[in-house]
């Protein structure tokens, strides 16, 4: 892996993707990081959860699934969790599929949070601010728009990550 890094990239970096319920955008973008890092060979700790509680425990809709195996990736064994305050501590980065989970995930986290809050979309040229369409109440290809921004996401984390960037 050569050359000195700094902190911040000489440990695995620790992802963690949010949204509402866990069941859609944050797997989808959960499923689609984990891919591209092993593509890239980059070890990373990739994770998902929900500001809610409705979905704990439970698979991704398996509309997500469908649009995930069309993609090529299984997230079929992933299960819904409700974001915990140590995730805050354990995760160096917490994207959020839109505002309002960004916002409650600041409402929710300690003052003394080592985490970087942002949305998942600021990492996106052009994007920042945008959220992530949930695509829970829409039509099926909903989840092929949700999937090209969270790939697109996890592209643009790999060329962070990368050990030949920066």
């Amino acid at each position: 892996m050569g050359g000195m890094r700094d902190d911040r990239t000489i440990a695995k970096p620790a992802i963690l993707f949010l949204c509402l319920g866990n069941i859609c955008r944050s797997p989808l973008a959960e499923g689609a990081a984990r891919a591209a890092f092993a593509k890239a060979g980059i070890d990373a700790i990739i994770d998902s959860a929900g500001t809610g509680d409705w979905h704990i425990g439970d698979a991704p809709d398996a509309r997500a699934q469908a649009e995930a195996r069309r993609r090529g990736i299984d997230i079929s064994a992933l299960r819904g969790r409700q974001l915990r305050r140590r995730d805050f501590y354990d995760f160096d980065l917490i994207l959020a599929a839109d505002a309002t989970n960004l916002r409650d995930a600041r409402e929710l986290g300690p003052s003394d949070a080592t985490a970087e809050l942002k949305l998942m979309l600021d990492l996106l040229p052009g994007r920042r601010g945008e959220g992530v369409t949930d695509p829970y109440y829409g039509d099926d290809d909903g989840f092929a728009a949700t999937w090209d921004d969270v790939d697109a996401v996890a592209a643009a984390l790999v060329a962070e990550f990368s050990p030949s960037s920066g």
